[in-house]
């Protein structure tokens, strides 16, 4: 599970450095050391660990997609995606077509979501943060909730038997 918020700046090569901390977070024997960069959701730069990667693109398209919605989405999955490796610094060269696709700057911050890294700029991010705080604050609240109520449901029925 990919988790935290790292801001880097890239370097004058267009590099940037992925955070060990966040690397540390990818079981490599499970998920490979290698990576792929894929143009994702709301033009978002996701970083996927390779494994992973390759079970959604050979997933394929949901099974509701009429036929060509299925060859647009198998075409642009691989044709977006590049298998990308870190070198020995633990950074990754971004180019300049991707970035100009993700419309990303120097300073960015690179965000764990679940299964992929993401990487935003880091104006971008915070003004999503600002946006989305006050939801996910209430979400977060109905989680726990939900949780301790389970807890003690399971609780209850122990003490019945």
């Amino acid at each position: 599970m990919l988790t935290g918020e790292y801001e880097h700046t890239l370097d004058d090569k267009g590099r940037l450095f992925v955070s060990n901390r966040l690397r540390g977070q990818i079981d490599v024997v499970e998920h490979g050391s290698s990576f792929y960069l894929v143009l994702g959701t709301n033009g978002i730069l996701c970083l996927y660990p390779e494994k992973y990667f390759q079970q959604i693109a050979l997933a394929g398209a949901p099974g509701t997609a009429a036929p060509d919605e299925a060859v647009a989405f198998e075409r642009l999955s691989f044709a977006l995606a590049s298998r990308v490796e870190l070198d020995r610094q633990g950074r990754l060269l971004l180019t300049e077509k991707l970035r100009s696709r993700a419309k990303l700057g120097n300073n960015l911050t690179l965000v764990g979501v679940r299964d992929h890294i993401e990487l935003w700029n880091n104006t971008d991010w915070e003004r999503y943060l600002e946006n989305n705080l006050s939801q996910y604050q209430e979400q977060m609240a109905q989680a726990r909730q939900a949780v301790l109520n389970k807890k003690t449901s399971q609780m209850e029925l122990q003490g019945e038997s």
